[in-house]
């Protein structure tokens, strides 16, 4: 499904950006079933839902009120939503992973991001792996848009190449922000590459790759669904910060019983305690 030069710059580059990876009735799916949870967010005060390990499952951003909805966060969608089961099992995205991992691909965790309108939230600098260490890295983060991303709502912005270097510090006085120093950002500043596209289109990410986002300063939304696969040979090395019932289910191919390892060497994350990933990255939340 993807061309030799799309498998080559995805892997020269860390970042591949693809449009229809999903069907127009999967789209209005998946767009309907978060409208509705927006809906729902109205009758809470504060985050609510529960997660296979206890967190809440849906995340207010501050500010939220029934006038003004700030649902920032779905955790574990496809545990409450068939519909977003279908797609974690059965998109595209999938069969891209397939194709740049290996036949043989499990889940690993999935999440609906969103920035409504005149949202502050921003996710800063960092990389994937470090939150989900593994024997090796052969993993894909892929960003599906559920709504037109434009250069003013906030879009994914990556630097190229980067996942070929260091995996970065993630930790800053004791605590597991999940952001790396900005001073490693500022000379590459010209490099950044701002991800758009209209809504079906998936960005396919290793997780390595340095990565974050603006606040949405415009009048639409920015609604992300992001599923992480990784080759069925890595075996996790830390607790999952999202688990859910699918965690490690099999995708694509089969079982082997093998166990590959690629040297690197990162200190372990911190499990969250609280809902909110973008509170850890402000150091509030262990």
């Amino acid at each position: 499904m993807l061309t030799q030069a799309q498998k080559d710059k995805f892997w020269h580059d860390g970042v591949l950006v693809v449009e229809d990876a999903v069907s127009a009735r999967q789209l209005a799916a998946l767009r309907t079933e978060f409208q509705n949870w927006v809906e729902e967010s109205q009758n809470h005060d504060c985050d609510y839902g529960e997660t296979l390990d206890g967190r809440a499952r849906f995340d207010l951003q501050p500010g939220h009120s029934p006038t003004t909805p700030g649902l920032r966060r779905v955790q574990s969608p496809e545990e409450v939503s068939p519909i977003y089961e279908d797609v974690m099992r059965n998109a595209r995205t999938v069969d891209y992973c397939a194709e740049l991992l290996g036949s043989n691909i499990r889940f690993h965790h999935g999440k609906v991001n969103s920035k409504l309108p005149g949202s502050a939230t921003a996710v800063q600098w960092h990389q994937d792996f470090p939150f989900q260490p593994m024997t090796n890295d052969d993993m894909i983060t892929c960003l599906l848009f559920l709504d037109d991303v434009t250069l003013e709502n906030g879009p994914l912005e990556v630097i190229p190449t980067s996942h070929k270097g260091p995996l970065y510090p993630h930790w800053h006085n004791g605590i597991f922000t999940g952001a790396i120093d900005e001073r490693i950002i500022e000379p590459q500043r010209d490099k950044i590459v701002k991800c758009t596209g209209s809504a079906g289109t998936v960005c396919l990410m290793h997780v390595n790759l340095l990565h974050g986002s603006a606040p949405n300063l415009s009048d639409v939304p920015r609604t992300l669904y992001i599923t992480t696969y990784y080759a069925e040979d890595a075996i996790e090395l830390s607790p999952n910060h999202l688990p859910s019932r699918f965690t490690h289910a099999l995708v694509r191919g089969e079982v082997t019983g093998r166990v590959r390892c690629s040297p690197y060497a990162m200190q372990l994350p911190a499990v969250p305690k609280g809902t909110s990933f973008f509170a850890q990255q402000e150091g509030a939340d262990m």
